[in-house]
């Protein structure tokens, strides 16, 4: 089979398409034929060799990728023989689904719903899943004014059609005209181009006087998650599930006491959530539901699986919308 491979940490260019043994699966676990493959923020640091806030660098050569959607072509010992031919999801391939072919287990598998294509089963199974999880977290309400950055990204868009569901006032923020004009046409209430100066002002005006923003989702970090903290009211929220520009905000205790608002590191309540043993499975078939319902739809932007070592240099460059996926 053919997968991309990365023999050296470093620059995106490192990932090497080439052809490689097909891989067996062995007691409990299934073959997929991969017919789109998700490709994760973390896996370019990975890439890079970064460490820190990261899973452990994986031994080289290495092939990334968990997320997985295909079609179960062969199984491994004690695995029910009916499963063949099936079209799955999941989210624990190995080796990695920067391939043709993957391996998981067979317990670790989701259905997926008919009618729904490979590449956004695959969108929704990881990004769906947090979103949904992090939602969970920031309890919304339909009374809330809500500030969602990086809303053109895989979270933030999926947020702002959540919010407009729910009857919420959304002000989406994204990084120049394209994105903006997306955000647009999620239904924000309000759209903004956050790389332009005082974008911050165009927010307080359109607000008015006496309304403030009550609730900020933030997955971006840095000067950008100030801005918007400094545009929440009184009893307002912070709730921030990472930071995309590797600059993490972090208010605090006395500022958040002054301005009476409050911040929740979603990730780190997610982590502690499923320290029991639990991996928001509940999370995960329930964004795959969404989707197949069209209550939430992924942006997905596919590349060829020969190519990603150019999926990996425009999401390290922001030029991706939704959700980067590869395709073999």
């Amino acid at each position: 089979m053919h997968a991309v491979v990365l023999h050296e940490f470093g620059p995106a260019e490192n990932l090497r398409y080439e052809s490689v043994p097909d891989p067996e699966p062995a007691a409990g676990q299934v073959r997929i034929a991969v017919r789109a493959a998700g490709v994760h923020a973390i896996e370019t640091r990975m890439r890079a060799g970064a460490e820190g806030e990261l899973p452990p660098l994986p031994e080289l050569p290495a092939v990334f990728g968990g997320e997985v959607s295909g079609t179960v072509d062969a199984v491994g010992p004690g695995v029910d023989p009916a499963l063949k031919g099936r079209d799955v999801v999941t989210t624990s391939s190995t080796p990695g689904g920067y391939a043709e072919l993957a391996v998981a287990d067979a317990d670790a598998l989701y259905p997926r719903p008919e009618g729904l294509s490979h590449q956004t089963a695959v969108a929704m199974v990881v990004t769906g899943n947090t979103t949904l999880d992090m939602l969970d977290i920031a309890r919304l309400t339909p009374d809330d004014v809500i500030l969602v950055t990086s809303a053109a990204g895989g979270i933030g868009r999926l947020v702002v059609q959540y919010a407009r569901g729910l009857g919420a006032t959304v002000v989406g923020a994204a990084g120049g005209p394209e994105k903006t004009a997306a955000v647009r046409e999620l239904g924000a209430d309000l759209a903004v181009d956050y790389n332009q100066p005082g974008w911050e002002r165009t927010v307080a005006d359109w607000l008015g006087d006496g309304r403030r923003i009550t609730a900020v989702l933030d997955g971006v970090g840095g000067a950008k998650t100030r801005t918007a903290f400094e545009l929440l009211g009184t009893g307002g929220r912070l709730v921030t599930y990472g930071a995309i520009s590797l600059d993490k905000f972090t208010p605090s205790e006395q500022e958040l006491a002054e301005r009476g608002v409050t911040w929740t590191d979603a990730l780190a309540v997610m982590l502690s959530r499923h320290t029991d043993g639990t991996t928001g499975a509940d999370f995960a078939r329930q964004a795959l539901e969404e989707a197949a319902a069209g209550r939430l739809v992924p942006a997905v932007q596919a590349f060829p699986l020969e190519r990603a070592a150019e999926a990996h240099a425009a999401l390290e460059r922001r030029e991706t919308t939704g959700k980067v996926v590869l395709v073999p």
